[in-house]
């Protein structure tokens, strides 16, 4: 596995032309310059948004929010700020979980735009082979418009991730209690089933027909998107792309769906998309509360959203002309969009700000220093010559692991695991991140993506911890190691992951 690792450069945490502008920095011109872009760069201030604001911002974030992993700032149609928070990067795809939806919407909005779907399309009309005998009142009166509305009438919707094959056929076989178009019920399975009519009337998967009519013409490098056992892709989640991606959905909405001088979508569909379709709640200070569109969430603000699990955000502020992409690994989803409300957007303002040299600098400095937390600890504890000589048998396990050694000398540290599937080393950094690519022989981590950053270190004489962030993902994992008389202990935390975040069984050895 080679180690990559993340300079600062390919960070890339400002425009450009503000780089130069204020450091100098002629050589970043190039690296910038190489990555596929259509969002012209600008300047914080310039666009009326303060440099010190987005310092404010950022800090804030790092201060309030578990693991914020990236953001951009568009403004007037430029990218003004971004940041990746090491390990993380700009190129790496990372997964939307339900932002995945929006695009799912787009992707209907586009068919009906060619005349091949109506929202007013039966749902069974286009699954005859999957449709009970008698599906009853509700399923026959259900439309296109009550998928992506959320109004199927379902009272919990149908639950297709433990389902092997025939996710088409759960569905139109699940009870529905209420009249569709009168009951908002968050449902991922209906999104799905968006994405299976989509491929029965054009012949598609949905990434394919969206990467000639969306992709290509933004600029989105075609993505990666989960498959259902039947070959269709997931569409309620299960997409992965860029942060800039994200940013580039936000302001194809932002501009009516015209991108370049070219119309991609129709404007009739964007407004609709992301009005207020139906009511989902009643609490004017909840972003949750604010009614739903087609996959859109509408916000506080007389803003509107797509959002996935832990803190994937594409924000769109039309009063102020700006869009922000978050992505990040939080259980506080509420709290990064209260960092929005709370600070940029006071600080948009409608006219160019004078230049304030001293926060431009503060902010390109900030950005250029954007780490996620290392374990903290010793490099070095009095039982790493020890440890060395020793290959510590596990005791049977459900995870599957049959040993595991330890190499804790160096600067950087290795664990070996043997598993029942293969042998992994997991490399460690000490005071920064190791990124390098899992074989995905390590327990728990077999529905997570290979790209890591890690890092270890010794928390007490006798433990150590390694932090595992999957940089294709919002999840993380801590590893805790205990030693004592000749055996060893083993903990994990498996955090914000489709696993869902808990400790899970504690491992033995000796």
């Amino acid at each position: 596995m080679e180690v990559i690792r993340h300079s600062v450069l390919m960070k890339v945490c400002i425009s450009v032309s503000f780089l130069v502008s204020v450091f100098g920095f002629l050589s970043c011109v190039g690296v910038v310059a190489q990555s596929a872009s259509s969002l012209p760069d600008g300047q914080p201030d310039k666009e009326g948004v303060s440099s010190a604001a987005v310092l404010s911002f950022i800090e804030r974030l790092e201060k309030d929010i578990d693991a914020v992993h990236s953001f951009m700032i568009l403004r007037h149609g430029k990218r003004i700020a971004q940041g990746w928070w090491t390990p993380y990067d700009e190129a790496t795809p990372q997964l939307m979980h339900s932002l995945s939806k929006s695009f799912t919407s787009t992707a209907i909005g586009l068919a009906i735009g060619e005349g091949q779907l109506s929202l007013d399309d039966p749902v069974i009309s286009f699954f005859p082979d999957d449709t009970p005998t008698e599906p009853g009142w509700q399923l026959e009166a259900m439309r296109i418009r009550d998928l992506i509305t959320m109004t199927t009438g379902h009272r919990r919707e149908p639950w297709l991730f433990n389902v092997e094959s025939d996710w088409v056929k759960t569905f139109l076989h699940s009870d529905i209690e209420f009249k569709p178009g009168t009951h908002f019920q968050y449902n991922s399975a209906a999104t799905y089933m968006l994405s299976a009519i989509l491929q029965s009337v054009t012949g598609e998967r949905l990434v394919d027909y969206l990467d000639k009519r969306l992709f290509r013409p933004l600029m989105i490098q075609k993505p990666d998107w989960d498959l259902s056992p039947e070959g269709i892709n997931t569409g309620g989640w299960g997409l992965r792309i860029t942060t800039e991606d994200i940013a580039k959905l936000g302001q194809l909405y932002l501009q009516k769906g015209i991108w370049q001088g070219e119309r991609i979508l129709s404007e009739a569909w964007v407004k609709e998309a992301t009005s207020k379709q139906t009511s989902n709640g009643s609490n004017p200070d909840n972003d949750w509360d604010q009614g739903y569109g087609y996959q859109f969430w509408r916000c506080r603000n007389d803003c509107y959203r797509g959002d996935g699990a832990f803190g994937q955000f594409c924000i769109v502020i039309p009063e102020h002309d700006a869009v922000v992409a978050v992505t990040s690994g939080t259980s506080d989803m509420g709290g990064v969009m209260q960092v929005i409300w709370d600070i940029l957007l006071p600080a948009m303002a409608s006219e160019p700000l004078e230049a304030d040299p001293a926060a431009t600098r503060a902010l390109a400095l900030k950005l250029n220093a954007l780490n996620l937390p290392l374990v903290q600890g010793e490099p070095r504890s009095p039982l790493s010559g020890k440890l060395a000589q020793r290959v510590f048998q596990v005791f049977e396990n459900e995870a599957g692991v049959h040993s595991v050694s330890f190499d804790l000398h160096d600067d950087d540290h290795r664990i070996t695991v043997k598993m029942d599937h293969g042998i992994e080393t997991l490399r460690l950094g000490q005071g920064s991140h190791i990124s390098s690519e899992l074989n995905r022989h390590l327990p728990y981590t077999q529905q997570m993506r290979r790209n890591i950053g890690a890092s270890g270190a010794w928390i007490k004489p006798d433990e150590y911890q390694a932090k595992l962030y999957f940089t294709q993902s919002p999840a993380s994992i801590i590893y805790t190691f205990r030693f004592e008389n000749n055996r060893m202990s083993w903990a994990s935390e498996v955090r914000h992951s489709l696993l869902g975040s808990k400790n899970l069984a504690t491992l033995q050895g000796e």
